[in-house]
Order: C-alpha cells, then sequence, then structure tokens
C-alpha cells in the first residue's frame, strides 16, 4: 500500500458525508507520493528542490507514473512546482484507481437503478491497512489528514519523526492547501461582488 492510496480511503472513510475539496486532496495525493518517492530513495531533496536518483522497481503503477514524471535536469523542480502540476487531477486519477480494482464501489439506488449511486469503500486489505495506519497515529498520514482538513494538528515534534525532506514537503502541502483555499475565497468575494452589481436598482 502506498501513501497517496491510504490517504484517498482515509479522506473517504472519515469524511464521506463532507467531502474533502478535490483540488485539496490532489495536492495533497502528490505530497503523499513525493514522500513515498523519498522514503525508497528515488528522490532526495535539496532545499526545496526534488532531485531524482535511481528509481527501483515499485508495485504500485501510479507511484511509478510519478517517478517517470520527475523533471531529471538541473536546477530540478521545486516541490511546491511538483504539487501544483503532478496535483492536477490527481484526484480522479486515484479514485478511478480504486474503482478498478474493486476498492471503491458505488451503492445503487433501488427506484433510480439507472443512474450512478454514491462511492463507498469495499470492504478490503487495503482499507483495513489505512484504518490501521491512522489508527497507529503514523505522523506523515496525520500530517496530510490535518492538511485536507480531516485530522488533527500535527505532532509538535514532527521534524524528529519524519526527516528533513519529508517535513518539506509536507509544510509545502499544507502551504499549497491554504493558498488554494486563499483562491477559492476571493473568488467567492468576487462572484457576489458581480452578483450585487447586477441585482442593483
Amino acid at each position: 500500500m502506498s501513501t497517496p492510496r491510504d490517504l484517498l480511503i482515509t479522506a473517504m472513510e472519515v469524511a464521506p458525508d463532507r467531502p474533502v475539496e478535490q483540488g485539496d486532496l490532489s495536492l495533497a495525493l502528490a505530497g503523499a507520493e513525493l514522500c513515498d518517492l523519498i522514503n525508497t530513495e528515488a528522490v532526495t531533496v535539496d532545499g526545496d528542490r526534488i532531485v531524482p536518483g535511481l528509481v527501483p522497481a515499485m508495485d504500485d503503477r501510479l507511484l511509478d507514473a510519478a517517478a517517470s514524471s520527475l523533471d531529471r535536469e538541473a536546477p530540478y523542480e521545486s516541490v511546491e512546482d511538483w504539487l501544483w502540476r503532478r496535483g492536477r487531477g490527481l484526484y480522479a486519477t486515484y479514485l478511478a484507481a480504486l474503482e478498478a480494482e474493486g476498492q471503491v464501489t458505488r451503492q445503487r439506488n433501488r427506484w433510480l437503478p439507472l443512474r450512478t449511486g454514491r462511492r463507498a469503500l469495499a470492504d478490503s486489505p487495503d482499507r483495513r491497512h489505512a484504518a490501521e495506519r491512522r489508527s497507529s497515529g503514523d505522523p506523515v498520514l496525520a500530517a496530510l489528514e490535518a492538511a485536507v482538513g480531516i485530522g488533527t494538528e500535527p505532532a509538535e515534534d514532527l521534524a524528529d519523526l519524519v526527516g528533513d525532506a519529508v517535513l518539506t514537503v509536507l509544510v509545502a502541502v499544507n502551504d499549497a492547501v491554504m493558498e488554494l483555499e486563499a483562491v477559492r475565497q476571493r473568488r467567492k468575494i468576487e462572484d457576489a461582488a458581480f452578483d450585487n452589481v447586477w441585482r442593483a436598482p
């Protein structure tokens, strides 16, 4: 199991009726991929730059795709740029993968059988693994959950628990999610102002 899969399953488990914003989750999934690539030594982080290494054989198609998409020429890509580039549409990509594997199903409504129902997690080893990782207080998963609003604040000694490279990624994820929320708020204000102009007598 990979951190992105654990994160998506956890998000669906914890907040089924209050779904996480897809944009936030996509950024966090890109960060989760990068954390896994760091842990497999496929990359290192120098300052805020992602420096590719030798890519080990991974048993996860999406992590392979992430590793293949790395910028392999100096000055290399920044963590922030990676999150925005790799994260674009990543939620839908991971959700489609889980659905194809039977990890996520659609609940059918007997009154409206032709309409697709609400997505539900299947009872699977992957779901149990994600639940165990969450209950164990895994610091990386906990920090990513907090970034997307489904967990508590990360541990105060997070730097000691995850190392500098992973910490750089987790901080960047949190900053990117906050930036995306600020963009949403600006758009709401602009839309409200536009509506008021049209409603004015």
